[in-house]
């Protein structure tokens, strides 16, 4: 049988690859029987940049033949989703969870080169299952980015986790369940 693949796009910022390794790690050894895990080093995380990090995913994805499960954390997650909003994608996606995402745009952070289209919404894929997680007690992406996505996009799931910080302590229960759930669901 073959896995389908889980491609983990990390945050930004120094020592993030390390930092989000514990959370793919957590990934692999709760999913290991179901995908094979990619946790690719992306360029320049000390300094992420939009461009660079739209490279390295296209790289990644074009290595991948199977279905692909997208999972982000913190920038990686809004990376993801600018990506898949802006870009054609020929992979078959069976599921994106995004993880401590920040809101780039009106009411939350400003940034140009990280803020998604104004409808980017409309962009995604509509079939694709999407779920955001965000702890309550985030010291980096303030809760409040949460509820801005909830309002951009009412179809996606959304789990706000009581008393974990950025890194949901490492801890990725409950991603864990909802792969497994949508991987459940998926034919073939």
């Amino acid at each position: 049988m073959t896995k389908t693949a889980l491609l983990f796009i990390q945050g930004g910022g120094e020592g993030a690859y390390d930092e989000d390794k514990k959370l793919a790690v957590f990934l692999a050894d709760n999913l290991k029987d179901q995908y094979k895990i990619e946790y690719p080093r992306m360029p320049d995380e000390g300094n992420p940049n939009y461009e660079t990090y739209k490279a390295k995913i296209l790289e990644e994805l074009k290595k991948i033949d199977t279905k692909v499960v997208l999972v982000g954390h913190s920038v990686g997650g809004c990376f993801l989703l600018k990506y898949l909003s802006e870009e054609k994608i020929d992979n078959q996606i069976t599921g994106i969870f995004l993880i401590a995402t920040p809101f780039w745009g009106k009411e939350g952070w400003q940034h140009e080169g990280f803020r998604l289209s104004r409808d980017f919404a409309q962009k995604l894929p509509v079939e694709t299952p999407m779920f955001f997680y965000h702890g309550t007690d985030d010291e980096t992406v303030p809760f409040s980015h949460l509820a801005l996505y909830e309002k951009e996009l009412p179809r996606a799931r959304f789990r706000k986790i009581a008393g974990r910080g950025h890194q949901l302590d490492n801890d990725l229960a409950e991603v864990v369940q909802d792969i497994r759930s949508v991987s459940n669901n998926i034919p073939g």
